[in-house]
């Protein structure tokens, strides 16, 4: 989030993260100012102190809190996962801090009925301290990446204004592809030793089997491809009615769009994640650029640091463009062709809109 906002035109002032890999590569990539911190044990007041800024003289506070909690992948437990609680302090620090803007970046869920205590409550108390609320779901598709990540997004401005969401600058049918990002990218060294020239290009070792497997699967194909006589148990009970889960043992295609990146990219067993040509997982590296990294940004840490980094991550791109529209909006000026679709209500269970200190319902539009 921090290098698309920098590029979009703010000053960071403090990162902070309790992943001291995350924060390793982030005061070696993009500023010194990143800090060793919990979140939980923060105050808005230290905060200050530390930026040397009054509360409401911050321009923007900008984070995305732990969201395994709320992820779809997760069906049961989610009500009692503390890193829940962490959108809550999220929240928190905003009404400390009163900055003039606002952006958090969630998963899905988060805007649905599973952080929806999360989300009334939090949006209501700054609502009443004069946070004029935007949200909604985006396909990061839409604004250039060749990955169909969709992400919960709000936006809140301490003015008379509601934030518009950016225009979308592509749609389904034009969206850039795998091919588009990947293309001028060699393949890595096969001896599983780092690439000589480019950061983090390392293929991951891979089975005897497995390499078996997935020769037989073709781009876009998936598990049902494997000859049966190599499928695994869970494979064989997939089998029947539930037909198990598509992407599993999946090939990129050229010519479509990569699913969400997640910690788990350099497995093609977990999911759609084998390269469209080669047999093996997309590397570090190729998962870098389908997030909209560039090449000299270089993750530090230990194989499973990098692959959460990057599956983390807030995408530099999306994160420029709402940055550049969030500055827009700071600016006191209009955006231009906003999107037209996203608008300013709460879409809860039952959306609703908050005004004047009241729940108003709204339409579910």
């Amino acid at each position: 989030m921090a290098l698309g906002l920098k590029k979009a035109g703010f000053k960071s002032l403090l990162a902070f993260d309790k992943d001291e890999a995350a924060i390793s590569t982030y005061n070696q990539e993009i500023g010194e100012e990143g800090k060793v911190l919990d979140a939980r044990t923060l105050t808005g007041e230290g905060i200050l102190r530390e930026i040397k800024l009054k509360r409401g003289e911050l321009d923007l506070f900008a984070g995305g809190p732990p969201c395994q909690g709320f992820s779809l992948q997760r069906r049961r437990g989610y009500e009692s996962d503390e890193r829940n609680d962490l959108v809550g302090d999220y929240f928190r620090l905003v009404a400390e801090m009163l900055p003039r803007a606002f952006l958090l970046e969630n998963v899905v869920m988060l805007g649905k009925m599973r952080g929806q205590k999360y989300i009334s409550n939090g949006f209501g108390m700054l609502t009443k301290m004069g946070y004029k609320i935007s949200q909604g779901i985006v396909n990061c598709a839409d604004y250039g990446l060749a990955q169909t990540r969709k992400r919960f997004i709000a936006v809140g401005l301490r003015s008379e204004d509601y934030f518009q969401f950016p225009q979308k600058t592509y749609a389904e049918g034009n969206y850039r592809t795998v091919r588009d990002v990947l293309k001028g990218l060699p393949d890595c060294p096969e001896d599983f030793s780092a690439h000589p020239k480019i950061p983090n290009h390392i293929r991951c070792r891979i089975t005897q089997k497995n390499l078996e497997m997935i020769s037989y699967v073709p781009q876009g194909g998936g598990w049902k491809d494997i000859p049966p006589d190599l499928w695994l148990d869970c494979m064989k009970k997939w089998q029947g009615a539930s037909g198990g889960w598509p992407d599993v043992y999946g090939r990129l295609r050229w010519d479509s769009q990569c699913p969400t990146i997640t910690a788990g990219f350099d497995s093609f067993s977990r999911g759609r994640y084998a390269h469209p040509k080669y047999n093996r997982a997309i590397t570090p590296r190729e998962a870098a650029r389908l997030q909209s990294f560039p090449d000299t940004f270089h993750f530090r840490g230990t194989r499973h640091d990098v692959r959460l980094q990057i599956g983390n991550a807030v995408p530099p791109r999306l994160a420029e463009v709402f940055g550049e529209a969030i500055k827009l909006a700071l600016e006191g000026k209009a955006i231009s062709n906003s999107d037209p679709i996203l608008r300013p209500t709460f879409e809860f269970y039952k959306p609703r809109l908050v005004q004047n200190e009241l729940w108003v319902e709204a339409d579910a539009a």
